[in-house]
């Protein structure tokens, strides 16, 4: 069955509305420039809402150590989300300093962009698959940019896949279909406005990703009857 994120997550209305809609992953982002950032304190009431019910992703972007210990001792995440320019040797690293899973985010806009793919997936216990922000970004993810999807259609998997970038209720269906991923991830696609999440749309998402993972794991027979 696929899992799916609500990611960008910084008040409680937001949470409320993804756990309610069975959100599988809640993603909480500690970089400023995000519009959807989130303080230490914010974050760990946050995470408390959710614990028990969804796993608390942390997502950062080139973290230091110290923000990364930070994080840790106050969030207590059930996954790290490496959403920066990390080296393999970086993720295996902190991996192994904090011993919780590691996703590491690839951007995509070319084949050329798979080619570090076996590094981090021999590294990384899941493999995230974004849109190469537009030049001149302040931040790697979060644009509701999407990339060919079919880039990935001859990807080698070592590793759980989660899909993100420019997916919303009204195409994830087709995004599910095409790259079969474990995993999908939404931010913007579930929004007002940068950073104000629309409880509406979290339902629809999670619905239509749901009834899309469905279809796919339904026998030939069953789906022509």
């Amino acid at each position: 069955m696929i899992e799916i994120k609500i990611c960008g997550i910084h008040d409680e209305p937001a949470m409320a509305a993804a756990l309610a809609a069975g959100a599988d992953l809640v993603g909480l982002v500690f970089f400023s420039p995000s519009p959807r950032a989130v303080s230490l304190a914010a974050a760990a009431e946050l995470a408390k809402l959710a614990r028990g019910r969804a796993g608390v992703v942390a997502l950062t972007v080139d973290a230091d150590d110290r923000l990364l210990v930070e994080i840790v001792e106050a969030v207590a995440p059930d996954l790290l989300q490496l959403h920066g320019r990390e080296t393999p040797e970086r993720v295996a690293a902190l991996r192994a300093r904090f011993g919780r899973p590691v996703m590491k985010a690839i951007a995509v806009t070319a084949a050329e962009d798979l080619k570090v793919v076996p590094a981090y997936g021999a590294v990384a216990d899941r493999l995230l698959f974004d849109a190469r922000p537009p030049t001149g970004a302040t931040r790697p993810g979060g644009h509701g940019r999407a990339f060919d999807w079919s880039l990935l259609s001859s990807l080698e998997r070592s590793k759980p896949v989660m899909l993100s970038g420019g997916l919303d209720p009204g195409n994830v269906a087709a995004a599910i279909a095409s790259v079969r991923p474990d995993a999908v991830d939404v931010s913007s696609g579930v929004e007002h406005k940068p950073g104000e999440k629309d409880p509406e749309k979290i339902k629809a998402f999670i619905a239509a990703a749901r009834a899309a993972a469905s279809s796919l794991a339904r026998p030939a027979q069953e789906k022509v009857s």
